[in-house]
């Protein structure tokens, strides 16, 4: 009722609209600037007090530009809490539930515990699904929560921590091969710097014909391959011959979303690397960068902790 400590702000990877435990996430924030980060904060603590919260809350915020909004306050613990507690070496939980008791936040988190400046590790949580059990799934993603578990990555930044979160969920990136590229109208301008960015790093460029226009249009190599409904040959009989090994694909509207069902399927059966937001295709392009410049290596927990890694 005195005094309120953030134990951990994270950015989830995937835009607000997605379940958030079907998002993957940064502890810290891997892109939001400070000024968002201090109103985030600043907002938490405002409302925890004005709330008489004791114990754990959970918060959602949303972030356009630097505006900030609330989606949703949550006056309990989440699933969230053993990810945050494991990533920053501090048993809130066991906290929390001092407090709730009568115990001081002062006694039982000392500043040197709040201290996040100290902490030179990025950790990634990611969502395991279990669509490869469910033959009639669709693997977009959405409101309603489809993940069956989750899987953390650690290491001294971002790419290298989203790259080993993906390994730890059954996902192979892949650091060669050819890229397959169809996204809804909004989204065509963002896949420019993604797809040159690929093609910096040797892959390969394929697109159904209204993302290849403007791919190629901002001076991209880009091969154009039917969509399943052009008629054959067409992009899933790519991916089952081997000819694609990562997939970037967003849609909109229950029309196309159903149009496209195949591909996506065909990517989980085939084990081909596949993304279904912009958010998680950069992320993934992030990572290819990171790993083509180095390998990953395994530490201790204790070790990201303590500093000594």
């Amino acid at each position: 009722g005195t005094e309120v400590v953030v134990a951990g702000i994270m950015e989830h990877i995937e835009e607000a609209g997605i379940h958030s435990g079907d998002s993957a996430c940064a502890l810290p924030p891997y892109s939001l600037p400070e000024p968002v980060i201090a109103t985030i904060r600043r907002q938490t603590e405002q409302l925890a007090m004005a709330l008489n919260v004791v114990g754990l809350m959970n918060i959602q915020f949303a972030v356009q530009g630097e505006t900030v909004f609330v989606l949703e306050v949550n006056p309990r613990a989440s699933r969230t809490v053993p990810f945050v507690a494991k990533a920053t070496g501090v048993p809130i939980a066991k906290i929390a539930a001092r407090l709730m008791v009568g115990e001081k936040l002062a006694d039982l988190f000392p500043p040197a515990m709040r201290d996040h400046s100290k902490r030179n590790h990025v950790a990634v949580k990611e969502a395991v699904f279990p669509f490869a059990r469910f033959p009639g799934v669709d693997l977009i993603l959405g409101p309603e929560m489809k993940s069956t578990g989750e899987v953390m990555g650690l290491d001294v930044d971002f790419g290298r921590a989203f790259a080993k979160s993906q390994i730890a969920s059954g996902v192979a990136i892949p650091l060669t091969g050819t890229c397959f590229i169809s996204v809804r109208d909004g989204d065509k301008p963002h896949m420019v710097d993604l797809g040159r960015r690929l093609q910096d790093l040797g892959f390969k460029l394929v697109a159904t014909s209204g993302t290849a226009r403007v791919l190629q249009a901002a001076g991209l190599t880009v091969a154009v391959i039917n969509k399943v409904l052009e008629g054959r040959p067409h992009v899933v009989d790519a991916m089952i011959s081997g000819q694609v090994q990562l997939v970037f694909n967003t849609v909109e509207g229950a029309q196309a979303t159903a149009d496209s069902f195949s591909l996506r399927r065909a990517a989980l059966t085939n084990g081909i690397c596949y993304y279904t937001t912009v958010a998680g295709a950069r992320a993934a392009v992030h990572a290819i960068e990171t790993l083509t410049v180095g390998s990953l290596e395994v530490a201790p927990l204790q070790s990201y902790l303590s500093g000594s890694f």
